[in-house]
Order: C-alpha cells, then structure tokens, then sequence
C-alpha cells in the first residue's frame, strides 16, 4: 500500500530554508511507495505593516543562529537595510500555489526563487511585484500568474492547506508526517542528515 511523507512548510520560513537541502536528499532517497506531498502552513497572514523592530531582531538572530546550527546555510543580512520588512507570508504561499496550477513542476522552483531572492538577493517575497518577477524568472505565463495569486481560488486552496495543517496539530516548520492507512506519524529530522529520516521511514514501512 503507497504511504505519503507530508512536508509542512512556508516558503519564507528560515528554518525551512536551512532543511530545504536535506528535503531534496530525503525525497531522492524515498522507497518507490511513498510518495511525497507539500502542504503550505501559512506563518504569517497578510498585512501592510512594516514589520516592529523587535521582530525584526529576532528574525535577524534566528538566521545567526540557523548559521551556527546548520553551518553553510547563506544569508544575505542586507535585506534588513534595502527592504521594508512584514511579518507577511500568505502571498508567498499563494505564489506556490500559483506556479503549481500551471505546471505541478513549477512548485519546487518557484519555493527555491522565493527562498533565493529572500535570502540570497535581499528581494521582499513579501512584496506582490517580487512575486510577479520571480513567475517570469522561472518561466511562468505572467498574466495568468498575476491573475492567480489574486484569485478567490488560489486562496481557498491556501487556506485548505492551512486548515489541514491545524487539523493535523503541526506546531511550527518544518514538519514531516508519514501517513499509513490513515494514520500520522511524526517523523524526527536532522537539519544536517537527511539518513536519519530516511531510516524512520523504512522502518514504519
């Protein structure tokens, strides 16, 4: 019977983009019956408030400690100079969603420019017009994304993901689930060893 690893995640989540290399030596190394699958957790809701300087240090102390712990993860700390932070995400999550309805193969590259211009470029994914750059960055039909990211459809697909992830009592991000005839199992992960998950895996299976 296939079993399914559910990945909960935000495309602007930091700690997300420190486990994004371990993500992609997990889902290589998966047995051919179980499959892989997504879910957007939605980390923070929209809003045109410029993020409080409080958070703001947080934030910037949460990507020194992600160095320290997952060493080699880059981040680029002039974001904090050259752009007006919010503590703003769904937009992001609907760019995903966007890019997947036009092509499901467009998901994985449309996370990967979201987290590079975040964190590499110091570009604000929070903002609309960064979205719609990155869409024709990875080679996506601009007018329609533009469309969907604004539609009621893509937001209720956003928030069923979210839903699902209350539901299923994920705390924070990034989460992995194995789902087995119906039943979730939290899987342990290793921000530097992607074997350890791996290994959980093969042996509930």
């Amino acid at each position: 019977m296939p079993l399914t690893l559910y990945y909960f995640h935000d495309p602007m989540c930091s700690w997300c983009w420190a486990f994004s290399p371990r993500w992609q030596e997990i889902v290589a190394g998966l047995p051919d019956h179980v499959h892989s699958q997504r879910v957007l957790g939605g980390l923070a809701p929209d809003t045109d408030q410029t993020m409080p300087a409080e958070m703001q240090t947080k934030l910037r102390s949460i990507w020194q400690k992600i160095q320290h712990t997952v060493p080699g993860t880059p981040f680029n700390f002039e974001f904090w100079e050259k752009c007006v932070p919010r503590r703003s995400t769904y937009a992001a999550c609907r760019a995903v969603i966007a890019a997947r309805r036009q092509n499901s193969g467009h998901e994985e590259k449309m996370i990967l420019a979201i987290q590079q211009a975040y964190y590499l470029e110091a570009r604000n994914p929070a903002d609309k017009n960064t979205l719609i750059e990155l869409a024709g960055e990875i080679g996506l039909d601009g007018a329609l994304f533009s469309a969907d990211i604004e539609s009621l459809a893509v937001q209720e697909e956003l928030l069923k993901e979210i839903e699902c992830t209350r539901r299923l009592e994920v705390k924070g991000f990034p989460t992995l689930l194995l789902e087995k005839e119906g039943v979730f199992t939290a899987i342990q992960y290793d921000y530097n060893d992607a074997k350890a998950v791996l290994h959980q895996i093969r042996r509930l299976c």
